[in-house]
């Protein structure tokens, strides 16, 4: 039998507390990680998780509506719980993509796995890399 390779038309997203929470459609683009100063600070991590979804497809669907939005950069913002924290999107004024955290999401799979690793010169020295160096798609 031949495994299934297509993305599910619909995927679902949530924060911790399930105040926020959201649907995407479309396959999923450029799943990577990102060491930039934004998202390490942001996540305190030594690299957050993203994956693109076409902008136009997003609607928030949790009793809490849309999340609370932090601009971290003059055309790039984020939103957040504002309940409980959690970082769920980043929007950038001209895209037509928006970025989730990939462990917002409630489905995960293969088309998930990053494959790119953004600002990895920024990354900690004791973090090893295998990916490719920046995203797909710019």
């Amino acid at each position: 039998m031949t495994e299934l390779t297509t993305a599910p038309d619909l995927r679902t997203g949530r924060c911790q507390c399930g105040h926020i929470a959201y649907e995407v459609t479309g396959v999923p683009d450029d799943p990577h990680l990102c060491s930039c100063d934004h998202c390490t600070l942001l996540s305190g991590s030594p690299a957050m998780s993203w994956v693109g979804f076409r902008r136009v497809t997003l609607t928030w669907t949790g009793p809490g509506g849309e999340p609370s939005w932090y601009s971290t950069w003059p055309t790039l913002h984020r939103g957040f719980c504002p309940g409980c924290g959690t970082h769920l999107i980043s929007v950038a004024d001209d895209s037509d993509m928006v970025m989730v955290t990939t462990f917002s999401l409630t489905q995960q799979g293969s088309d998930l796995e990053p494959v790119g690793h953004s600002f990895r010169q920024r990354a900690v020295p004791w973090m090893t890399v295998a990916l490719t160096p920046g995203p797909l798609h710019s």
